[in-house]
């Protein structure tokens, strides 16, 4: 076949073997570019298509790869699958921002998170999943706890909506998130659950609050490096632990 040596799949142009084990997975592409930078020794970027970057390297002597899913289900559904798929990656662990519906989250809050919600058809058409809440895949949700006491860090494991849509005409938390309690929103996690789910593969979501909805409190363009370090750390930290 004439992919065999070259690309393994439509969206990701890595080459066979390029893809570590373990994948962090922000939405953006400079954050993933950011992490390869500043935590990842010999950082090789490998797959640069559609400018979604992926790059492999070492965190404490491990092979990591971080690269981006894009934003809302189908991207990260794409992206997801051909990593679980094509390259044979084992855990993906998605680390992103959310917006809290709740004051009694805060910001810089860090989320480990235990289910997601949501009013999407995703899973019900992709892999006839008919949950509209999923939970998180494998053990990696555990090792992230675990991981987040050793380094002393507070971390608070709830529920999460995800959610199609970022913005809405009604103002008025979605019904899904208080039928099962989710104080936050974000987009990506439920799709990534129902994928690994399906595939038998190992899935968890970590988000930073940047945003208090009711109150329009959120976190400053300046501050969101220095906000999302503690949880870039400690996907890098769980991460290794999965291999």
């Amino acid at each position: 076949m004439s992919l065999q040596n070259n690309i393994m799949s439509i969206h990701i142009s890595a080459k066979k073997g390029e893809i570590a084990k373990v994948v962090l997975q922000p939405g953006d592409p400079l954050r993933a570019q950011y992490i390869a930078e500043n935590y990842l020794e010999n950082a090789k970027l490998v797959s640069k298509t559609r400018g979604i970057f992926y790059y492999t390297g070492l965190y404490k002597g491990k092979e990591i790869t971080v690269g981006a899913s894009g934003m809302g289900f189908p991207s990260i559904g794409i992206y997801s699958f051909e990593l679980f798929t094509e390259y044979e990656v084992d855990t993906i662990i998605r680390i992103g921002t959310c917006g809290a519906y709740t004051t009694d989250l805060k910001l810089f809050d860090i989320l480990n998170i235990e289910n997601a919600a949501s009013e999407s058809t995703y899973a019900k058409y992709a892999w006839e999943i008919e949950n509209d809440i999923l939970p998180h895949q494998g053990n990696i949700f555990g090792t992230i706890n675990e991981t987040a006491q050793e380094l002393s860090l507070a971390t608070k494991a709830i529920n999460v909506h995800s959610s199609d849509i970022f913005y809405r005409k009604d103002p008025n938390v979605p019904a899904i998130a208080t039928q099962y309690n989710c104080p936050a929103v974000e987009m990506e996690a439920f799709g990534l659950f129902a994928n690994a789910q399906h595939l038998g593969k190992n899935a968890a979501t970590i988000l930073t609050v940047t945003d208090i909805i009711p109150t329009h409190e959120k976190i400053s363009a300046d501050e969101r490096e220095k906000a999302l370090k503690p949880m870039m750390e400690l996907a890098l930290e769980s991460a290794i632990k999965s291999l």
